[in-house]
Order: structure tokens, then C-alpha cells, then sequence
């Protein structure tokens, strides 16, 4: 009874588009109030504070600043720079700076749509101009924007980590492998897709190690950050917490007096906007934090795990079970919410099978974050599509190719966990 009023209240406020977090705050109230044998309505207060109280948590919106004044800041721009005088001399070259822009821009974001917003807004018409089509441009910038929550520091990551209680630290090592991988296949398949395009103009580009040399000394303030913030952490200098506020500062510092992209009159608008897109998602953790203590105390993972466990004792077929659920969760919901959802449903189930944590982590986060690549919810596509005029549907067949890729990566990461453990292993 307590199962059906969570969820059937939760789905019913979905459906009439209530935000999510008021979703899961009124689901919980709901059952509290018409269902015998909860817990007093005081647990729900409780938990919203305690969900509140959480060190690891401010990490958050700290990034979300830094990310936000690092776009402002002209990052992006020499990211992509910098990545054009490295491979843009290349046959096709402009297809891997694309990629090659969003592993630079991941690095010191930590979003996908972000990733996807910065490095389009640059390479999407750079690309057109030399005989790319808009569908293809705008395909991979969208498939390769989401290596911006696999790359450290990722905001899912931080989520995943306060939720399941395990080492951001960790997350964010165990995500490196993974986003080159990505990266590499995304290259890949673009080139299998551009080997008889006739209508691309071969690169004017001319590899100059003058021209890197130059570039580097352009971009070096941005390349900086990945090794300021992980260098940090991993050296024991600051937390994860601590390197969200350095990154803050630092961007300020840079974007205000080093590259002067930032005027003061800039800053108020990018501290709303920062403080807008934080509170949205503060408050779905807030109130999911209630939610999830309402449904372990109900039992409800702990009876999930047993009846997914009773379909079959075979553990690939468990975890292809919950990579086909996480698919179709991430098709419909947003990442942030699907985690606070999902960790304490499936972990037990993941980890009753014997999988790390921290390898369950990254297996979560891919599933998700494929999701931002598939309608209907796919937010990669419609950043991209905004930028380059094409629509949804056509960027939905284009991004195919690029679909499949992201499957067998996600099944050679599920079913290969040294590929995340490795580098954790060490620290």
C-alpha cells in the first residue's frame, strides 16, 4: 500500500508537470498522511534539514559557478583553439577538434549541456563553412557533450557520491577512462561516417609547433584548471568541496583580469543564472533525501532487489536488466533526478551481485547520460539543435552512429569494471 501511494502520487504530479523536486517532496507528504503505520509527518522536516546538512553537497553549486564563469570567461573559445592548432591539419580534422574541445571543456565544467553549448556555439559554424552538414556537426557535438558528466569534476558524480555515500574523490578517477574511451569511439565513428564524403575542403590548416606553442600559451589559464582542482584533491591540499571555491575564484581571477571576457557588470547576470539552475537542483536533493528514507523504510529496494534476483541468478543478465531500465529512465527523466531516484533502488541490487560502488557509479552515470543524447527528453539535442537550426527528428537519425558506439561502451564498462576501478585502485 505505502508502494503504490509513493509512486502512484509521484508518476500523477509528473503527468500534470509539477517540478520534479516538489514532486518527490508531495509524493512523500501524500503517503505520510494517508497511510497507516508511517512515520510522523515531523520525519519529513527532519530529513529536508539533515538533506540540507551535507558538506560534500556545497560542491555543487560551486562547480555550477565556476562552470558558468569559465563559458563566460572565453575558455571555450581557446579550448577549441587550441585543440584546431593540435589536430585540425588532419583530413577530416575538425570532426576530432570538435570532440577533442569537448574533453578540454569537460574538464573544467562538469556539464553535458554546458559542454555542448560552449564548444557548439564555436565549432558547428566553423564546421559548416568547410563543407560539414549541419546534421552531422550538430550530431556529434551532442554525442560528444556527454563526456561533460563523465570527465572530472562532474555534478552527476558529486550527486551519485552524497547519495550513495561513497568517495567523490574516487568517482571523479574512476570517470577518466571511460570519457577518453568515449571520446576515441566518437572519433571513431565520425571518421567511418566521413570516408567518402567528397564535400568536405581539405584542411587549411598547417600543424605548426609554433602555432600549438602559441595556442598553449593562450589557452594555458583554462588547461590549468583540470590539474589545479584534481591535483588538489588528490594531493590532500583540499576536498572536493574546498576545490569547488578554488575553481570559483580562479575563474573569476581569469576570465575579470587575465583574458578580460568578464566585465563587472557581467557578473551579476551569471551569479543568477548560476543561482537559478543551483537551487533547482539543491531542492530536488533536499526533498529526495525524505523521499529515499520513506522508501527504505518501506522496504521497497530491498523487495526490488529480491524479486530483479529472482528473474535470474545469472548476474550479466541482472545488469543487462538494469542498463536497459536506466535507458529508458534516462529517455524520460533528467539526470540529477534519476540518481536521487534510482541509487538507493538499484545499489543494493548491484551490489548484492558483488559490483563496486564506485563501478556501479559510473555504470549509473553513462546510462543517464546517454539519455541526454535520446528524445524525448535528450537536452544535448536540443541545445544543439537551437545552434544549428536543424531539427530534432533529423538530429534523432543523425545521432544514431554515434548511439551505437555509446551502447557497446556502456556494456564493455558494466561488464569490464577494471576499466573504472583502474585508476581509483591507485589513489
Amino acid at each position: 500500500m505505502l508502494a503504490a501511494t509513493i509512486f502512484i502520487s509521484l508518476f500523477a504530479l509528473l503527468l500534470m508537470s509539477v517540478p520534479i523536486g516538489i514532486c518527490l517532496g508531495l509524493a512523500t507528504m501524500i503517503a505520510m498522511l494517508f497511510v497507516d503505520g508511517t512515520p510522523p509527518m515531523v520525519l519529513l522536516a527532519r530529513s529536508v534539514v539533515t538533506g540540507a546538512d551535507s558538506f560534500p553537497l556545497i560542491a555543487v553549486p560551486l562547480f555550477i559557478l565556476a562552470g558558468d564563469l569559465m563559458q563566460h570567461g572565453g575558455m571555450s573559445r581557446r579550448l577549441v583553439s587550441f585543440a584546431n592548432a593540435l589536430i585540425g591539419h588532419i583530413h577530416s580534422g575538425l570532426a576530432y577538434v570538435n570532440v577533442l574541445a569537448c574533453v578540454f571543456f569537460a574538464a573544467i565544467s562538469g556539464s553535458s549541456p554546458a559542454t555542448v553549448a560552449a564548444i557548439g556555439s564555436n565549432m558547428i559554424p566553423e564546421m559548416e563553412k568547410v563543407g560539414y552538414s549541419r546534421r552531422f556537426s550538430g550530431a556529434l557535438t551532442a554525442s560528444s557533450g556527454m563526456i561533460g558528466v563523465m570527465i572530472p569534476p562532474s555534478i552527476p558524480f558529486i550527486i551519485y557520491g552524497v547519495t550513495a555515500e561513497v568517495s567523490i574523490g574516487k568517482l571523479f578517477l574512476a570517470g577518466i577512462i571511460p570519457g577518453v574511451l568515449f571520446a576515441v569511439m566518437f572519433m571513431f565513428v565520425a571518421r567511418l561516417l566521413l570516408r567518402n564524403d567528397t564535400e568536405i575542403q581539405e584542411s587549411t590548416t598547417e600543424f605548426s609547433t609554433v602555432g600549438v606553442l602559441q595556442s598553449f600559451r593562450e589557452s594555458i589559464w583554462a588547461l590549468l584548471v583540470p590539474v589545479i582542482i584534481l591535483g588538489g584533491i588528490y594531493s590532500g591540499v583540499f576536498t572536493p568541496t574546498e576545490a569547488g571555491a578554488v575553481a570559483v575564484v580562479y575563474a573569476a581571477v581569469i576570465g575579470i583580469f587575465v583574458y578580460g571576457d568578464i566585465r563587472l557588470r557581467d557578473l551579476p547576470n551569471i551569479l543568477a543564472g548560476s543561482a537559478k539552475t543551483s537551487g533547482t537542483i539543491l531542492v530536488l536533493v533536499i526533498m529526495a533525501t525524505a523521499f529515499g528514507r520513506l522508501i527504505t523504510l518501506a522496504r521497497i529496494p530491498t523487495e526490488l532487489s529480491a524479486s530483479i534476483t529472482s528473474l535470474s541468478d545469472n548476474p550479466i543478465i541482472i545488469l543487462l536488466l538494469i542498463n536497459l531500465l536506466l535507458l529508458v529512465i534516462g529517455m524520460f527523466m533528467e539526470t540529477i533526478s534519476s540518481i536521487i531516484i534510482m541509487t538507493p533502488i538499484l545499489l543494493p541490487v548491484a551490489t548484492a551481485l558483488g559490483v563496486d560502488p564506485i563501478a556501479f557509479g559510473v555504470i549509473l552515470t553513462v546510462n543517464l547520460a546517454i539519455g541526454f543524447c535520446t528524445p524525448p527528453l535528450g537536452v544535448n539535442l536540443f541545445v544543439a539543435s537551437s545552434i544549428s537550426g536543424v531539427s530534432i527528428e533529423q538530429l534523432s537519425k543523425a545521432i544514431l552512429p554515434f548511439f551505437v558506439g555509446m551502447i557497446i561502451l556502456l556494456m564493455l564498462i558494466t561488464y569490464v569494471p577494471a576499466i573504472s576501478l583502474a585508476l581509483p585502485s591507485l589513489w
